[in-house]
């Protein structure tokens, strides 16, 4: 069944239902809000759904691509110019206004339509306020503004580029939500707010995060994209070249990167504060922090230095990381101390002083910068209501374009309206000039007829609004009426006429129009820009490490530890009770190195993250995502140089080099992708430049021994290819990598105790045969469990 159209304009006009017009289509009719409907339920809930999405979509959140405004804010500046708050008025109280404005034209609560009339107030949430306000109404670091009842507002002067041509026909009257008056469904924008402005807003599955420009390159863009509706996206970047927030800050993203968020409305632009560096006595100097990105606030950024000088112990540790001591030691080695100036005469001023003033200014501001919200990342997602009534993702160019569309269509509506004006207004010059060639006469009849306006339309063929007119002037205006200025006006409004007729015939005295007004608004209200724009790369600080000897310590039940040096006696090494050393290895602080798991998923920690001392360590669960039922059956130390030989319970197995086993995440990344009920059992490292043989043992003790050239080299994983075929109920019990090496073979022997036997060379010489091949039993009774070089 066909949905409804629930973004379908309403004002649209019906379809022709004449002969030979096709049959409308069918629609599923509403569903009945009474209780004996008898749709099913399912489908009453999913037509209620998209009626309630959409009127939030249409109703609230979104702002309209023509005006920029969304419908509260639209009501709010309506109720405003119907209150005659202008910009020179006296301000009155924000809760006589929002009383209006829930009374008149917003049925919603009194709370929404105050944060909006503040939000509308905020010079640090808009880049041009169109309500000036008079109070507390808030701060950038987050205050809440005052009661509606304490604080008072009225339009700003710009504000009139929305609302001065109301009264002129630009634009649709719709009646309010209970009938009783007219409000406006657009604002007659003569800029585009949307891009001025920008918005934000969460609807039901949209969401819009459109960033704010500067009135003088977006007026420029128009002009450019009016005159040339064929301009390229680079053509209109060269003069509106990015966003141009109202706190400043600086923009580091490259020209592709901004043009790749214009291209297709949505991205992200990376921000930074704006600093210079303050000189003061006796060589000393500070940093100070006069513009910072959009959503930070002073407070914001000192929270987030106290939380690095006095890191608190994340969920699930014991103590602090050493990721975060080393960051505390860092920013306490660098900063002495910071404080925010910030004040009626400098809104933005944030002070960091040195520790000494041998410090490298640029490096002290990339640590600030690389550690706190002094730097960031700025969504923008540029959806909105577009003049079909649909909300939609829209590149530059789109919004650019549909707003000149839009101010063609008001420009000429607003010239239609004054052009009946002055035709009204000649009309009735034309019957004053003959009321004042016959003055006695048209006395005569007022003062004797039963009925003046029907004889003096007669007597001198006037018509009904010509006579009212005259019925209307007092009679000692008559006297006044003077030819010469009648005729005077009537030639200036024939010359008007003749204008505005122009306007309407020619679409390029229209455009032409349309420029010299962007142009002269961009002059009354632009101003410069305040946000930086200059590619740059992100901050980035590197917290030294020591390089230090150490060793990792793994036990069987999987529990870490690090303890320094490499000298490191493993008889007195302790554990939980029925616990026991699984591997240990030798490597640098400064190293990484690599937990297979029995389920094929390899798992990178770093060699200075793990808990030190003499404690039992933590369980290494704790480090990384092991699923339920994995266990780690070895530790690598991640070395270039070598390679590493994995091989599964199954028999199968690949060999690949230690660097491609290393992940970025703590899920670790599957590398070896097992049968149901296949372990991987074994991964032993060697050096390929010795390496030569393969030697595999199945626990029926057969052996396999095979050039290791045989065995594929998987750099990006896989299932491997078979390293020895096993008979039913056979299983793989180890594999190890030989260059000049006996084979030493551990497993069960008489009296189920634990036994090792030892190949020579020789012995396994008898043992050599091709990859993928059963193998020969060895010459003992022993139960192979594992192998090893000897």
């Amino acid at each position: 069944m066909k949905q409804p159209d629930l973004f379908a304009d309403d004002a649209a006009p019906e379809p022709d239902k004449g002969k030979g017009a096709p049959p409308p289509p069918a629609t599923p009719p509403a569903p009945p809000t009474n209780g004996g409907s008898n749709a099913p339920l399912a489908r009453y809930a999913e037509i209620a759904y998209l009626q309630y999405a959409v009127s939030v979509v249409k109703g609230r959140a979104l702002p309209d691509v023509c005006d920029g405004q969304k419908p509260v804010q639209r009501r709010i500046l309506y109720a405003m110019s119907e209150m005659s708050l202008g910009p020179t008025a006296k301000p009155v109280k924000s809760a006589r206004v929002v009383g209006d404005v829930l009374g008149k034209y917003h049925p919603h609560g009194d709370t929404a339509a105050y944060d909006a009339l503040v939000r509308v107030a905020q010079e640090f949430s808009l880049r041009y306020p169109l309500i000036d306000g008079q109070g507390n109404f808030g701060s950038a670091d987050g205050d809440p503004p005052a009661a509606m009842r304490y604080t008072e507002c009225r339009l700003t002067a710009i504000a009139s580029l929305l609302l001065s041509e109301l009264d002129e026909g630009t634009i649709d009257f719709v009646p309010n939500y209970d009938g009783a008056f007219q409000e406006p469904s657009l604002l007659p924008a003569r800029l585009p707010f949307s891009l001025l402005n920008g918005a934000s807003g969460i609807a039901v599955g949209l969401s819009t995060e459109m960033p704010s420009h500067n009135l003088k390159e977006v007026a420029t863009a128009c002009v450019l994209l009016t005159d040339n509706p064929k301009a390229s996206l680079d053509e209109i970047m060269a003069v509106l070249p990015g966003p141009d927030f109202p706190g400043g800050g600086h923009i580091i993203s490259s020209p592709t990167e901004l043009r790749e968020v214009y291209a297709t409305g949505r991205g992200t632009i990376k921000v930074r504060a704006r600093w210079s560096i303050e000189d003061l006595a006796r060589g000393q100097w500070q940093l100070v922090f006069n513009a910072l990105p959009p959503q930070t606030s002073a407070r914001k950024v000192l929270e987030e230095i106290e939380e690095l000088t006095n890191p608190k112990v994340r969920l699930g540790k014991k103590s602090l990381t050493p990721e975060q001591t080393r960051l505390k030691q860092l920013i306490l080695a660098s900063l002495d101390r910071v404080r925010d100036e910030s004040g009626r005469n400098d809104p933005m001023r944030l002070v960091f002083e040195p520790k000494s003033k041998n410090q490298d200014p640029q490096a002290f501001a990339q640590l600030l910068l690389a550690h706190t919200s002094l730097e960031g990342n700025v969504s923008s997602n540029f959806v909105a209501i577009g003049r079909d009534g649909r909300p939609a993702q829209k590149p530059l160019l789109a919004i650019l374009q549909e707003w000149i569309e839009f101010r063609f269509d008001t420009l000429r509506r607003r010239t239609e309206f004054r052009l009946s004006q002055v035709r009204d207004r000649l009309h009735i010059l034309a019957g004053r000039s003959i009321v004042l060639l016959n003055i006695d006469k048209v006395i005569r009849i007022i003062r004797q007829a039963d009925d003046p306006k029907a004889d003096l339309i007669l007597a001198f063929k006037l018509s009904e609004r010509q006579v009212e007119d005259i019925l209307e002037i007092r009679l000692r205006q008559l006297a006044r009426l003077e030819t010469i200025k009648i005729e005077q006006e009537m030639k200036e409004l024939n010359e008007k006429q003749a204008q505005l007729d122009k306007l309407l015939v020619k679409p390029a005295a229209l455009r032409t129009q349309l420029v010299k007004e962007i142009k002269a608004d961009a002059a009354q209200f632009g101003d410069a820009r305040r946000t930086l724009i200059e590619a740059s790369e992100k901050a980035t600080v590197t917290v030294p490490v020591i390089d230090e000897p150490l060793t990792v310590i793994l036990s069987q039940l999987g529990w870490i530890r690090a303890r320094q040096g490499h000298d490191l006696d493993p008889a007195t090494i302790t554990f939980k009770e029925g616990d026991a050393l699984l591997a240990s290895r030798q490597c640098r602080t400064v190293d990484s190195f690599v937990l297979v798991g029995s389920n094929g998923r390899m798992y990178t920690l770093q060699a200075d993250g793990l808990p030190g001392g003499r404690g039992d360590g933590v369980p290494v669960s704790s480090l990384v995502e092991l699923p339920q039922g994995a266990r780690i059956i070895a530790i690598i130390h991640v070395q270039p140089a070598l390679a590493v030989l994995l091989a599964t319970r199954n028999g199968m197995g690949m060999v690949c080099g230690l660097e491609d086993l290393v992940s970025r995440t703590r899920a670790g990344k599957q590398f070896v992708n097992l049968d149901t009920e296949d372990t991987l059992i074994t991964a032993d490292t060697y050096d390929p430049a010795q390496a030569r043989l393969v030697a595999t043992i199945s626990e029926q003790g057969k052996l396999l021994v095979f050039a290791i050239d045989e065995a594929k080299r998987l750099a990006n994983g896989g299932k491997g290819v078979i390293l020895m075929a096993l008979d039913t109920g056979d299983t793989l019990a180890g594999a190890v990598t030989l260059a000049n090496h006996a084979l030493l073979v551990g497993g069960i022997g008489r009296g189920g105790k634990w036994s090792e036997t030892r190949l020579t060379q020789n012995q396994l010489q008898e043992h050599v045969g091709k990859r993928a091949r059963k193998g020969k039993r060895i010459g003992s009774t022993l139960k192979p469990k594992a192998i090893g070089r000897s």
